[in-house]
């Protein structure tokens, strides 16, 4: 899906569109794509708003997926997404491997329009959400919907405990 040389932000319209998703667009300023920023500014809860993550594999030939959790939470990467992407070790992936796989500037990934070999796992806990707030595949806007709605993207799983809660400091 992902044609690198395209304006992301329309690869992220056009795969909405096909895979008939309920969403809606909301322009934004780019200096607040970043989740806490964006929360602040614009008055959305971080248990609303999901962030979607590459994580790479660290050993062997690369493989990449993209979890989308809750900016109330944090991603097991160590223990349910290593499992789901069955190697040995993984990691967040880098800001460069991030815009390399999915054409997108960090405070914009999303799970859409991605290369079809990158699975998307989301938070079981996401498809009873009314709303959620996500990337739109550029920094100027995000997209809201409907959790129910990643049930309409092809290859996208519900994970239970994809994510766990996040650590007191």
């Amino acid at each position: 899906m992902t044609d690198k040389s395209s304006n992301p932000e329309e690869l992220v319209r056009q795969a909405l569109g096909e895979w008939g998703i309920d969403y809606e667009i909301l322009d934004i300023d780019p200096d607040y794509a970043d989740t806490a920023q964006f929360c602040e500014k614009y008055g959305y809860p971080p248990d609303r708003s999901g962030n979607t993550i590459l994580v790479a594999s660290r050993k062997g030939p690369p493989q990449y997926c993209a979890c989308v959790v809750l900016a109330s939470t944090q991603l097991d990467v160590n223990k349910r997404v290593r499992k789901l992407m069955g190697v040995r070790r993984a990691s967040f992936a880098s800001a460069d491997q991030t815009v390399e796989v999915t054409g997108m500037m960090i405070g914009g990934v999303t799970p859409f329009g991605l290369p079809e070999d990158v699975p998307v796992y989301v938070d079981e806990p996401i498809a009873g959400l009314d709303y959620v707030i996500l990337g739109s595949g550029s920094r100027s806007s995000k997209v809201k919907m409907a959790g129910r709605e990643f049930g309409k993207v092809p290859g996208a799983q519900f994970v239970p405990g994809l994510s766990i809660p996040p650590r007191k400091e």
